[in-house]
């Protein structure tokens, strides 16, 4: 019964005119198995901090500093962030970028109208913070806006989140109950579908959520599931998927939960990219194909190749 239940929370996650009383998006048939065919999707575990790399790509997707457009979702936040300017003078801070807005509702109406899109109608990049998930999909889910953050990737443009604002970017809304985040699926479970047939956590290691994902890819074999460390990023284009920061995430898909093999072993040495465990790490600079479900092993420099005597 769990599994059918999970299951059934699946179809709901991906499906965007399920809850009928909004106005759908545009769902189009796509060639990719999860990520955006066009634009790029950075995905935070929170707690960013002053972490370079994750900024300063976030800075360079966006346009750099010159160019760029930002609009800052603060409606995770709750009520208190609709007027607190803190989220967007951290961009600004953090990035140098000057265009930066605040873009915040509660009211479905509201973030299906016209009026409202505006600024991200000029947006090159827009930046989901913290708070709680449900808030984001109450407030855009299936609306104008929702299709309007769409058009930012068609554009070319980047879509970043961190904490709940990374767990919002995934089909199925982890974490996703308005009675706390330690309920895995709740009464909210229909995220803004950007990395498709994904679940995404957050603050993986310091909170100790490492096996939290591990039923639920289990009850739904299509999914990939995401779990991201504090101060790290995933960096999505098309299917490929690229760590940054200084801790490590965490990659859940099914045939490695159910794989019996426990030797990784390739031309006589032990295959580190490999797991005999329900998961498996991957740290910065690596990268993993979510098409073929397979990490890209690092070529390895030689000596000569490298110029060495």
């Amino acid at each position: 019964m769990k599994k059918l239940i999970t299951l059934l929370f699946a179809v709901l996650a991906i499906n965007p005119v399920v809850f009928g009383q909004r106005s759908p998006i545009t769902v189009k048939q796509s060639v990719t198995r999860h990520g955006p065919e066009k634009g790029s999707l950075l995905i935070i575990g929170g707690n960013v901090g002053s972490q370079r790399d994750i900024w300063d790509k976030f800075t360079a997707l966006a346009g750099g500093k010159e160019k760029a457009v930002v609009v800052v979702v603060t409606t995770a936040g709750g009520d208190s962030a609709a007027y607190d300017q803190k989220g967007v003078e951290e961009v600004k801070r953090q990035t140098g970028i000057r265009n930066v807005t605040l873009f915040h509702t509660n009211d479905l109406k509201e973030a299906n109208s016209e009026k409202f899109i505006a600024p991200l109608q000029k947006a090159t990049a827009v930046y989901f913070q913290g708070g709680r998930q449900w808030r984001i999909a109450d407030s855009y889910l299936n609306t104008l806006s929702h299709q309007a953050f769409i058009d930012v990737l068609n554009r070319g443009g980047v879509i970043a989140g961190s904490s709940a604002g990374a767990s919002i970017l995934g089909s199925f809304l982890w974490r996703g109950d308005t009675k706390g985040a330690q309920l895995l699926v709740g009464d909210h479970t229909q995220g803004l579908g950007f990395l498709k047939f994904s679940a995404i956590d957050q603050h993986l290691l310091v909170r100790n959520r490492q096996f939290d994902l591990v039923n639920f890819i289990r009850s739904a074999p299509d999914f990939i599931g995401i779990g991201l460390d504090e101060a790290t990023a995933v960096l999505v284009q098309g299917d490929s998927l690229q760590v940054l920061g200084r801790s490590v995430a965490a990659i859940y898909d099914y045939q490695t939960i159910i794989s019996s093999e426990n030797k990784h072993v390739v031309n006589g040495s032990e295959d580190f990219t490999a797991s005999s465990g329900p998961f498996f790490f991957l740290r910065a600079g690596q990268k993993y194909d979510l098409s073929k479900r397979q990490v890209v092993k690092e070529k390895r420099v030689t000596t000569a190749a490298a110029g060495k005597p």
